[in-house]
């Protein structure tokens, strides 16, 4: 009965294959509350895993060679930092799941592969979201992801645009070394700073509505787990410093050229990219490109600045 295209149909299979097969590795390490999850989550995954073979009449029984690299490294992962990482894997797939079905709703909810990825959805909203949410709060915290990754990524790309300028414009190492790492020091305080002043004006602003709301007699109940001002700075703060290491490292071991900051900088940006897109659902390949797009422009704009302000200038140390 399948009315979409066969790819697609291989795809959805295999990726609840994969989600079936990392929840039964998962289990066998497992113990207690993340046992009885995976327990839970197992006949989950077989029932979305049968339905998608029989809508598609396809008799997959083994993960492609990307999706068993992947299986191998997140196991790798979650034996290494234990039961917090499985946490954070479970989460994650969860979200992933959830975002990919709604928007194959939105794309095929007309016909009749809209009525399946309806049914699937519901089950993951009623079964595999509540029992991965069964004990308590995420773990995964939107607003302390978004710190971590902004100070991160600004730290990481701002310095490496400020080293390519610099190596273009003094061509001295320590020259290098010194400016940047001081536009590394200035940045991460005003990053810190900007980030301790917006989230505190976000608290005021909160507060000031939950005391409107509590004066009217309206509920002032909420799931709001926003993070504390002087913890939102601190984390901004500490992250951009170290995304800034990343492209000064190279300099301060003896790189004489920008390459090898570039080359430190966008594997950096590949693992990050990877990380990021995991724990929020998006597409992994989409996320790498933009972010290493976005490092090159930065690369190229600097250089060139750096270059025509030596050659007008005549700058030289």
């Amino acid at each position: 009965m399948a009315t979409a295209p066969t790819k697609l149909g291989r795809q959805l299979v295999l990726d609840e294959l994969f989600d079936l097969s990392l929840y039964r590795a998962l289990r066998d390490r497992a113990s207690g509350d993340l046992r009885a999850i995976l327990e839970q989550l197992i006949p989950v995954e077989s029932r979305h895993f049968a339905f998608w073979q029989s809508f598609f009449d396809l008799r997959v029984t083994t993960l492609d060679l990307g999706r068993r690299l992947k299986l191998w490294l997140i196991i790798a992962v979650c034996r290494l930092f234990g039961a917090p990482a499985m946490h954070l894997v479970l989460e994650a797939i969860e979200v992933y799941g959830v975002r990919k079905y709604l928007t194959l709703w939105k794309t095929y909810g007309d016909g009749p592969l809209g009525g399946a990825v309806r049914e699937v959805l519901e089950d993951e909203f009623k079964h595999e979201d509540a029992v991965v949410m069964g004990e308590g709060e995420r773990r995964i915290n939107p607003e302390r992801v978004r710190n971590i990754f902004l100070g991160l990524n600004d730290g990481l790309v701002e310095i490496l645009g400020a080293v390519s300028g610099f190596f273009a414009a003094f061509g001295n190492p320590a020259s290098v070394l010194i400016a940047g790492s001081t536009v590394a020091v200035a940045g991460a305080l005003s990053m810190a700073a900007g980030a301790y002043v917006a989230t505190s004006s976000e608290a005021e602003v909160r507060a000031t509505e939950t005391q409107r709301r509590r004066f009217l007699g309206e509920s002032t109940a909420s799931g709001d787990t926003a993070e504390p001002p002087l913890g939102s700075a601190l984390l901004v703060g500490v992250s951009y410093m170290v995304g800034a290491l990343i492209p000064v490292l190279p300099v301060l071991i003896g790189a004489r050229t920008v390459l090898p900051s570039v080359l430190a900088a966008g594997s950096v940006i590949v693992v990050v990219s990877t990380l990021l897109a995991f724990l929020s659902g998006m597409d992994v390949r989409r996320r790498i490109v933009m972010n290493l797009g976005i490092m090159a422009a930065a690369v190229g704009i600097t250089y060139a600045i750096g270059l025509l302000t030596n050659a007008l200038w005549g700058i030289s140390v």
